[in-house]
């Protein structure tokens, strides 16, 4: 198993793709230093900032032990931006939560870009339209919030036979977890899904998770109420 000497640097606020990365490091036992990004402020449109996350969003972190061309660790700092690679990177490295096992990584690699296409942005749309849309379009409401609701009918019907969502915890569950949280400002009830709601408090027991979420909390601000942020997180163009 690799050992990692020098931190982990995790650029970063407390969100849900935030708490992804944080749950993976709290686990594994990986030492991680936070620079938080304050993406309420603009922050995340920093120079320093877009040359490791070109996409301007969090998280992002900077390997200082990257990949050698012999296949092992210790060599140039690499950076990483997009939650999901990033899970995929550090279960690479670490062997932890992303089994070597070709047939059981791709189970795993079906339910991590499940919550990358699916879970995350529909449930993120319909936070915007249930907490933060100016207008309350019905329309908008609707749809995000049904389509949530068929997702997690997907994530129910797939724990009903099964602890975790590839089969032994992995990486797939880190990163759905943080968008399960929000449940209620995404006008669900887990009573409705049994076998999801078994799977979401189990993970929320579990102590390393617990510390996750906690990163940053100190940091967070009121979105609903921080109109300036509002127009910095939701007026974004190609050309600020």
């Amino acid at each position: 198993m690799t050992t990692q000497t020098a931190p982990i640097e995790l650029h970063y606020w407390p969100t849900p793709n935030g708490h992804k990365i944080t749950i993976f490091l709290e686990e594994a036992g990986i030492p991680y230093r936070v620079h938080y990004v304050n993406i309420g402020r603009g922050e995340q449109f920093e120079p320093s900032f877009l040359q490791i996350a070109p996409n301007n969003r969090m998280p992002a972190i900077v390997d200082p032990e990257g990949p050698c061309a012999d296949g092992k660790w210790g060599g140039e700092p690499i950076s990483v931006f997009e939650s999901g690679a990033i899970l995929q990177y550090l279960g690479r490295k670490f062997g932890r939560f992303y089994p070597a096992d070709e047939r059981q990584r791709t189970e795993v690699d079906q339910w991590l870009f499940w919550q990358m296409g699916g879970l995350g942005p529909m449930a993120g749309q319909a936070h915007h339209f249930r907490q933060y849309a100016p207008e309350k379009i019905q329309y908008g409401i609707d749809r995000y919030t049904n389509e949530v609701n068929r997702l997690y009918g997907v994530m129910d019907r797939r724990l009903a036979d099964r602890d975790y969502l590839a089969g032994d915890y992995s990486i797939a569950d880190m990163a759905a977890f943080p968008w399960v949280r929000p449940y209620r400002n995404q006008g669900q009830d887990l009573e409705e899904f049994p076998n999801l709601g078994r799977w979401f408090e189990a993970i929320a027991a579990r102590p390393a998770v617990q510390r996750a979420v906690e990163v940053g909390q100190d940091h967070r601000n009121n979105l609903a109420e921080d109109k300036e942020a509002q127009k910095i997180l939701f007026g974004q163009k190609a050309r600020a």
